[in-house]
């Protein structure tokens, strides 16, 4: 493969550079790229979760359930309330068997918070975990 083009006449014409192989190499590293990002599906949300001290990282790959003040229960963006949570649940766990993170607000009901523990359990669901912050300090 030549790196440089000629006009094939005698004319004296100017030579160009090859850019197929960088342009190649451009979308081969696209590819790689989006072929190897995790996408994160997020809540929606925005709650404001409890400090904990003996919080940890869990794995990013989970389904994330918010619970917010107002009592909404919230997948993806939209609200599916207490009943649309076993559904969800299930319809997940068929694909893999992923924990379920439930990101609580620390002023919903406590109550609230207990059912939808129980219906993601119910669902089939091995580890259930409450999302909360790390104290600062």
């Amino acid at each position: 493969m030549a790196r440089f083009r000629d006009s094939g006449g005698d004319d004296g014409g100017e030579g160009g550079i090859d850019m197929s192989p960088m342009i190649d190499c451009v979308f081969i590293l696209l590819i790689f790229f989006i072929v190897t990002t995790t996408f994160v599906e997020e809540t929606g949300v925005e709650v404001d979760k409890p400090q904990a001290a003996s919080s940890q990282r869990l794995e990013k790959n989970s389904i994330l359930i918010a619970l917010t003040a107002k009592g909404e229960v919230v997948y993806g963006g939209r609200e599916i309330g207490i009943s649309g949570v076993q559904p969800l649940v299930k319809r997940m766990l068929q694909k893999e068997d992923i924990p379920v993170i439930i990101q609580a607000d620390q002023h919903s009901q406590s109550g609230l918070l207990v059912r939808v523990i129980d219906e993601a359990k119910l669902a089939g669901a091995v580890k259930v975990s409450l999302a909360s912050l790390k104290p600062k300090g």
